[in-house]
């Protein structure tokens, strides 16, 4: 009993200190921009990196396939899926221009030989027709859309038939440590916070097929994966 006022004090001072600390870090992880926002898209290409290829081992990638990187950030996953789909074609998207900046110079030799295409573009705005993707990846990036259910079915639209989506975040709502990240996650990155029942249903609901979720609970990391209908 003696402990307990300890560790509340603890808890209430590390979140605190997040909450001071964490306005113009959870700015940046939104949209990054001039000289701060280059160095969080430099430090994620690599902190993505373990939950990224986790993420990507529950889907297969051919060789041909035409794929989306939605929220592209540093351009890593693109660089990543690149190398996976040696015969296709990878597009990226952001809505920040210093992703767009930072990703194009990270996939600069494939840019230059034709199998990459980095623009700005939302989830919301899709700039490509119907029936474009093999597959679809959100990688850290779906907790900041500000329709995820609509997003969601935005998505589907530009999914060739049986195409896939991809959903990939280091985070969710019952993982491990749940009573720090919640608060993180919702009060000072104001992002969705979803379960993994809630993961699941925001794909059903939005009409895809063989909706499968993963989930690493000692890292706390959880995949969504779902198909477009075929006609």
């Amino acid at each position: 009993m003696i402990l307990l006022p300890i560790v509340l004090s603890v808890i209430v001072g590390a979140v605190a200190g997040v909450f001071f600390l964490g306005r113009h870090s959870a700015q940046q992880c939104r949209r990054p921009s001039s000289t701060a926002g280059r160095a969080v898209l430099d430090r994620m290409n690599i902190s993505h990196a373990g939950v990224t290829n986790w993420g990507l081992s529950q889907v297969e990638i051919k060789p041909s396939f035409t794929i989306l990187d939605v929220g592209c950030g540093g351009g890593q996953t693109i660089k990543t899926l690149s190398a996976m789909a040696t015969d296709g074609k990878v597009y990226g998207i952001d809505y920040s221009e210093e992703s767009v900046a930072v990703a194009r110079k990270t996939n600069r030799s494939a840019i230059e030989r034709g199998q990459v295409e980095i623009q700005l573009g939302t989830a919301s705005r899709l700039p490509f027709a119907k029936d474009t993707f093999d597959l679809v990846t959100a990688i850290e990036t779906h907790y900041y859309w500000p329709d995820l259910p609509t997003d969601v079915r935005n998505l589907m639209e530009v999914l060739k038939p049986d195409g896939t989506l991809l959903i990939v975040a280091e985070t969710y709502r019952g993982r491990t440590q749940d009573w720090f990240f919640r608060p993180v996650m919702r009060l000072v990155l104001r992002a969705t916070y979803l379960s993994k029942a809630e993961h699941k249903k925001l794909l059903v609901d939005a009409g895809y097929h063989d909706v499968e979720v993963f989930e690493d609970r000692p890292r706390g990391w959880i995949c969504v994966r779902g198909r477009r209908p075929q006609p």
